[in-house]
């Protein structure tokens, strides 16, 4: 059906159903609805054929099988789904959500920035009006402090005159945009710093927070609470896991237990725990962060009041950069807060996707199920298994990796979030895999395993074990996620995608409309003005510089002249004077035309000459 079943018919059939859950009163968003539709179709017990067109019969099935489950609020699984939904488009690592705050600093600032750097005052009145902005610029930036706080006003105020005095200001209109915007940088920076060594002084410090001190108490509470779910987790998921396995060897015992609702409470306990561990991860480093932060920020203070100590007069090379390094620090401090923020927001939020575990079993019911078993946790099951290990020499064909003979063991890419291979496919359990056991190398992908037995059935046929694993996840879509299989399931395209490819729970569309405008002249012009292409203007050049190179001034000083003064003399200019005479005539005689014959001689010995002359007469001129 990925071939058949264009995308026209995917986003109606996703329309409809979004309609359908908002009939309901339920307004769902566009990313769960299709990963649902997408749910339903892969799900083999729907009766779906991928191969084939879906009717308009079909359509309607689809569309009503996915308001169904989209609107049960006792199904673990769409609980699972929506907390996937919402971890993959909420959550963000370090790196992408200070990036993200950063930019959404410098869009606010953008206004103030703007006015004051492309502004061109020439009265007083409007320098002093660039100079309150450049006030409010450093207070903004900081975010130490209100605009609104009179105090706080006055200290930025009185700590930027002592570094930038309002006369400077004339310079600094003078320097370009992009100088200026350095500048405005550098100003907040260095009057952070002084309002911060005053607060530690205890000569100001209004609007400005112990942040040390308040993370040092938040961010250990925060990591209880984290650690508390965490733990609250590892027992459900260890109890479900219990009762499995008893239901597996003895189903008669709990007839009236769905197995298939607790394998769905046990997946979405499990995706819990995954999410939660990655939050807790992120706070330990936050701690780390803070820690040594503190230990920086302490360090420069103690420095700068050595320096500064009882002096009138400090240079300013000396000083400057401990004030600019005091308000990066101080800047690392505001950017753990707002993590602590953040991961604190995102553990109160999925938690709420985790309430359903006490509707289906509430702590009465699991401790009267689970009499006379025993409950193992993960460690205590991989303990168990720490002494047995796979013996190479029975596999011929397969490679076995092991901690003593293989480089970064524990930084190997391990399948399905490192549950055992094995029993996912043929128990549906997640059961934790001990790479002490030994880690199966399988076209090039790395699998663990909860025993030496099962990785003994995986290693004789994988391929086999691998596709019940895939089939396994089409009957509980959350495992997609929940195991890194969605390289198994690339043509899932979500029409509302995630932020990032990587991030989403389906492969998004690799379509768009794109434009390039090139450049006509990416280089600078290599114009060269004075290139002829004609010969002959160059041999004209030539001979042009050759005749300059033959020319000489001469000047000759004699001894009567060397001491002689210049003199002037100013006389009357000659008048111009013109006579009349008598008139000129002329006339014309005829011109002598006269020929002789016989010169050249002939024939005869004898040269006899005839002169003739045609001269006309004077008369007839």
């Amino acid at each position: 059906m990925s071939g058949e079943l264009t995308q026209g018919v995917i986003k109606s059939i996703i329309r409809q159903v979004g309609l359908g859950c908002a009939a309901q009163g339920q307004t769902l968003s566009e990313t769960l609805v299709a990963f649902m539709v997408k749910a339903v179709v892969l799900d083999p017990r729907n009766g779906f054929n991928m191969n084939q067109i879906l009717t308009e019969k079909d359509v309607q099935s689809l569309t009503q099988l996915c308001v169904t489950r989209l609107l049960d609020t006792t199904n673990p699984s769409l609980s699972t789904i929506k907390m996937q939904v919402y971890f993959d488009l909420n959550y963000a690592n370090r790196a992408e959500l200070l990036s993200e705050q950063q930019r959404i600093l410098e869009g606010k600032l953008a206004p103030v920035v703007r006015a004051i750097t492309c502004s061109g005052p020439r009265m007083q009145e409007e320098m002093e009006n660039v100079y309150q902005k450049i006030v409010t610029y450093v207070l903004l930036s900081s975010g130490l402090g209100s605009p609104t706080d009179i105090e706080a006003v006055r200290e930025v105020t009185a700590a930027l005159q002592s570094v930038f005095p309002q006369t400077e200001t004339i310079t600094f209109i003078s320097l370009s945009k992009k100088d200026k915007e350095q500048q405005l940088k550098y100003l907040a920076r260095l009057v952070t710093g002084i309002r911060l060594y005053n607060k530690e002084c205890q000569k100001g410090g209004s609007g400005i927070d112990e942040l040390p001190a308040i993370l040092n108490e938040a961010i250990p509470s925060a990591t209880r609470a984290v650690d508390e779910s965490l733990n609250t987790c590892h027992l459900l998921a260890h109890r479900y896991v219990a009762l499995l396995e008893s239901m597996q060897e003895d189903p008669h015992r709990y007839s009236q237990l769905s197995a298939f609702k607790l394998k769905e409470a046990l997946f979405n306990v499990r995706q819990y725990e995954a999410f939660l561990c990655i939050l807790l991860s992120d706070a330990i480093t936050s701690a780390r962060e803070v820690e040594t932060t503190n230990v920086q920020f302490e360090a420069t203070m103690m420095l700068l009041k050595n320096t500064v100590q009882d002096k009138s007069a400090i240079d300013s090379k000396e000083v400057f950069p401990l004030f600019v390094e005091l308000s990066k620090l101080w800047t690392s401090f505001q950017d753990e807060m707002l993590l602590l923020s953040f991961l604190t927001n995102m553990t109160d939020n999925l938690q709420q996707f985790s309430e359903i575990q006490s509707q289906l079993f509430p702590e009465e019911m699991l401790t009267s199920l689970l009499e006379g078993l025993t409950v193992k946790s993960d460690e205590e099951r991989i303990k168990e298994t720490m002494g047995t290990r796979v013996n190479v020499s029975d596999f011929k064909n397969q490679e076995w990796l092991f901690p003593e003979t293989t480089d970064n063991f524990d930084q190997l890419l391990i399948q399905y979030h490192g549950f055992c291979a094995h029993a996912i496919g043929v128990k549906g359990l997640t059961l934790p895999g001990n790479p002490a056991i030994g880690i199966l190398k399988h076209k090039e992908k790395y699998y663990v395993f909860s025993s030496k037995e099962a990785a003994y059935i995986f290693a004789q046929d994988p391929d086999k074990f691998i596709q019940l694993n895939v089939e396994k996840a089409k009957e509980y879509a959350e495992l997609i996620q929940l195991l890194e299989l969605r390289h198994q399931f690339e043509y899932l395209v979500p029409y509302a995608q995630a932020r990032t490819a990587d991030k989403c729970l389906m492969k998004p569309t690799t379509k768009c409309d794109n434009s390039t405008q090139t450049d006509t002249h990416l280089l600078p012009p290599t114009i060269v003005r004075s290139y002829e292409w004609n010969e002959w203007e160059l041999r004209r050049k030539a001979i042009k510089l050759a005749n300059l190179r033959r020319k000489l001034t001469h000047a000759t000083q004699t001894d009567l002249s060397h001491m002689r003064r210049e003199n002037f003399t100013q006389v009357y200019l000659p008048k111009d004077v013109g006579t009349q005479t008598k008139r000129d005539n002329s006339s014309n005689v005829p011109k002598p035309q006269i020929f002789l014959k016989g010169l050249r001689g002939g024939s005869s010995p004898t040269t006899h000459m005839v002169q003739v002359d045609l001269t006309r007469p004077v008369d007839e001129t």
